[in-house]
This record gives C-alpha cells, structure tokens and sequence, in this order.
C-alpha cells in the first residue's frame, strides 16, 4: 500500500512537472513569436524593400506585409523556396536592386543569417541561395539591413550593408567594399529606398539619412505607424499636422471647391488646406462629417456643395462651414449617378455640370443637372490601371496614384494621352512637407 501511494505520488509529481513545461514552452512561445500581427500596434520590422513595380514589402517573423495596409500573410506564400532550405524564421534584410544595365536589375536580394536568396518577378533565380561570401564578398554574415543605392544618390551603383554600428558600402562595379561610420544615425534594424529617400528604421521609429554620410537632418526621429502604416488612432504626443501632410500612405479623395479650399481624406483624417492663405489644417473626419466617419471612396464639388461616395452610398454636405448633411442623404449610388460598381474617384472641373467618375481603368461622364442622371461616354484610361483619388481646379486636373500625382490640362488631354507627365510628390507638392 505505501508502495502503491508513493508510485501516485511520483505519478502526479511527473504530471505536474511536465505540464509545466508545456505551459512555460507555451509562453515562451507566444512572448518571441507573438500571434497579433497588427501593423498598427508598434511591430518592429525585421526587414523592408520594394517590389519590381515599387510596392513596399515589410517582412516581421515568418510574415509579410504589402503596401501600407492590409493584413498580415504569411511570407512564403509569395517566396516560398526561402522556406526549403529554411525555416524562415524571420528575414534579416532585404534591397531590391535597380542598376541598369546589370543582368541583375529589378532583382529582390533576401538575407538569411549566412545565405543570400536572389528573386526575379518572384521566382528564386537558379543556383540561389549561396554564401553571402560568394555573392558579396567582404559582407558579413548576420545582417540587420541594406538598402541599394544608384548613382548619382551614391558616388557610384552600391549597396549598403548595416550590421550594428558597422556600415558597408559595396561597389556593384568594382566590388569593393568601403567601411564607414555613420556617428548621427542609429543603428537600422531595417532600411529602404523610397521616393528617392533613405529610411533607417529602428525600433517602432524611422529617421531619413543621406546614404553618404548618414547624417540625418530634420525632426527625427518620428513614428513609423501613419508614415508608412495606415492606422487610424494615434499617440497624443504625435503631430498629427505633419504625419498626415508628410504620410506615404496614399490618399482616399480629394477635391477642392470655388474658393479654392482643398479638402483631402486620409482613411480617418481629414486635411483641409485654406485656398486664401494655404493653411493646412488636419482633424477626425467625423467632426465635419459625422455620416461618414472614415474612408471615403470618392468626392466632387458641384453648385457649392461635397459630393461624397463612400461604399455604394453618396452624402452631400454644404461646402461651407460647418458641413450640414443635406437632407434626403445618403442616397444609393445608382440612384444618384445612374451607377453601377465601386467608384475609385471623382471631380466636376470649374463651371461645368459634368461629373467624371473613374472606375478601375475606365472613365464615364455624369450630367449632373440631367434627370434621371445616367452614365454616358465611358472611355478607356490606358495611363492608369487604377487611381486613387483625382481632382480638377483652374489649373487642369490632378490624378493621385500611391504617393505621387500627374497633371493634364484636360480631361481630353487625359484620356487621349499615351505618355506619362512628369511625376510629382502629394507630401511636398500638394501639402509643403519637406520629403
């Protein structure tokens, strides 16, 4: 009997321990592979390049994040041969390489403790992966970040390399690697190019340095949700007024009204900018227009008033302040315009009463004092697969796509043309940011 009670003794006791360890496992699990992958609650990235059409990719664990919203996926899904070789922990760094003329342009280089995966239109490339050794002699293993480099941002075609405190610059051409010190700039735990820019990101901040000598100039460093993170709720310690004007986030809609006021829409935000002193101001959309809260698809101004499309449904609110939500809004879409399908963008140009509704890579026309309103003249907008937000003022017409805009004198001019204008930047041109 005594032998008996001691045997269960021991029995429970092995119980216990061992579910112990499961249960510490467990948590030790969940505290270094956290399941919450929202963006929006300070992650800190792992690794950032662009893809070969210029679509940020944030890699965090085994994830990855395309663009500057949208869920969490699982990175092997989109580079699955990373996970043949390795169980794709997390990545340690990644560039995409723009160097014309070398039959490794438009390549996406990942980084994986010693190995080097090279990806052309999302295929591993053949022989891959190696010994960073072999590819980019002089480099170490372990890396934290890279970014590339061209001429002339660069003295010449390069690479830069971060590991802790050390900074690699690697002559594409030559191959030989040049150690530097960037004393001003924190340590990157990942970096990019974009915009012609170069972000170091540590921690849940980011700063902008010059690729030469790393300085970083400006009101460094800021957060990384709302510039590179569309996020609705922030800090009160951020500055709301910058982060939205200097977001790379692209806009939802724009539009501006006789008098010259700017109204743009920014998933939860608001910027309006004064057409008789260019003041910009930012605040909650639902403080001006409390119908529609965020995410606004689609606006136009017409006969001094906002013309709202969000989902299949249109508000339309007084142009002047305070906005007063007309009554008998919202109406339908359809029974409003006559259409079908969800509007991308919109704008009526000064003085005329024809709407120009943009859906996809097509563009009707509206009239708007006609009863039954009804779609009619619809063209094929072959510069364009698809816009974000557009407007029309004295000046032509604007059309948003990601972070830059394209002017035409004329809706004709924009339909018929056949050869991108000249790209321009929403943060600096639109709204005075600095970057």
């Amino acid at each position: 009997d005594f032998i008996m009670r001691l045997l269960l003794c021991l029995c429970l006791a092995l119980a216990l321990y061992f579910t112990s360890l499961i249960v510490l496992s467990l948590l030790i699990f969940l505290f270094f592979f956290p399941g919450d992958f929202d963006r929006c609650k300070g992650l800190e990235m792992d690794a950032v390049t662009v893809n070969e059409e210029g679509v940020p990719y944030f890699f965090k664990a085994d994830h990855l994040y395309k663009g500057f919203h949208g869920e969490a996926e699982l990175a092997n899904e989109t580079f699955a041969e990373m996970d043949d070789d390795h169980h794709l922990g997390h990545v340690d760094a990644a560039f995409h390489m723009q160097h014309e003329g070398s039959p490794d342009d438009d390549h996406i280089y990942f980084f994986l403790d010693n190995k080097v995966f090279s990806y052309y239109q999302h295929k591993l490339v053949e022989g891959f992966p190696k010994d960073i050794s072999e590819v980019f002699g002089g480099i170490p293993d372990h890396l934290e970040a890279a970014v590339e480099c061209p001429k002339p941002e660069c003295d010449e075609e390069s690479v830069i390399f971060f590991k802790g405190h050390e900074i690699y610059h690697y002559n594409l051409k030559t191959k030989v690697v040049e150690k530097k010190e960037f004393a001003s700039m924190p340590n990157c735990t990942s970096a990019f190019r974009f915009m012609e820019h170069y972000f170091c990101f540590h921690g849940h901040q980011f700063s902008k340095f010059d690729p030469k000598t790393g300085e970083v100039h400006g009101k460094y460093p800021k957060p990384v949700h709302g510039y590179f993170a569309r996020c609705a709720k922030f800090g009160e310690e951020d500055d709301h007024l910058e982060r939205e004007k200097c977001s790379r986030v692209h806009l939802d809609a724009i539009t501006s009204d006789h008098e010259g006021n700017m109204f743009a829409f920014r998933n939860h935000h608001l910027l309006h900018k004064d057409g008789s002193n260019d003041n910009i101001t930012v605040e909650n959309i639902e403080n001006d227009f409390k119908e529609l809260h965020s995410d606004v698809d689609a606006v136009f101004s017409y006969d001094d008033h906002l013309y709202m499309i969000k989902d299949d449904h249109v508000h339309v609110y007084t142009d002047a302040e305070p906005h007063v939500h007309v009554d008998g809004y919202p109406k339908t879409v359809k029974e409003e315009l006559g259409l079908d399908g969800h509007v991308d963008a919109a704008f009526v140009c000064e003085d005329h009463h024809i709407a120009h509704i943009i859906q996809g890579d097509k563009i009707v026309d509206v009239d708007l004092k006609a009863s039954p309103r009804v779609p009619t003249n619809e063209r094929p907008l072959s510069l364009f697969k698809k816009v974000d937000a557009a407007m029309c003022g004295p000046n032509g017409i604007k059309v948003i796509v990601g972070n830059h805009f394209y002017h035409f004198d004329s809706v004709m001019l924009m339909v018929a043309s056949r050869a991108l204008p000249i790209q321009q930047r929403v943060s600096t041109e639109l709204f005075g940011c600095d970057h």
